[in-house]
């Protein structure tokens, strides 16, 4: 195993890092230094679910990034979550956030998000639901 360095021993931003950990690539290179998705800001909760639009790009296109096309192969396959993208493309969920917005503004996928509790149905009801059901 090699060792490689930036910086010398006890220089302020020295850092060590095993060399068959590959490249070391900071998050703000993969996102053109952008922290937020999208010129609008949109957020995304770690259990929103992200669906490619069946007429998404295909994998070669130019206009996307190594990254965003490893999102939209993920998505190919199934729905995942925001926190399962990035788990599964090695990537922050930062990181990950702002690609999709940025395939989101390209119209390659759809973002559905968690229904807010205060907007759920109230158990009450549900259950007086259930027990009309029940009755009849």
């Amino acid at each position: 195993m090699t060792e490689n360095r930036t910086g010398g021993p006890g220089e302020p931003g020295s850092q060590w890092y095993d060399g068959e950990a590959g490249p070391l690539v900071r998050p703000y290179a993969l996102t053109g230094g952008r922290t937020q998705p999208g010129p609008t800001g949109v957020r995304f909760d770690l259990i929103a679910l992200v669906t490619l639009v069946p007429g998404a790009p295909a994998l070669d296109d130019a206009a996307l990034g190594p990254e965003h096309r490893t999102l939209i192969d993920l998505c190919r396959a199934e729905t995942q979550s925001v926190a399962e993208l990035a788990a599964d493309a090695d990537l922050p969920v930062g990181v990950v956030r702002v690609l999709l917005g940025d395939l989101l503004e390209l119209g390659c996928v759809v973002i559905n998000r968690p229904v807010p509790p205060a907007r759920l149905p109230d158990e009450r009801i549900l259950r007086e639901v259930i027990a009309g059901l029940r009755a009849l």
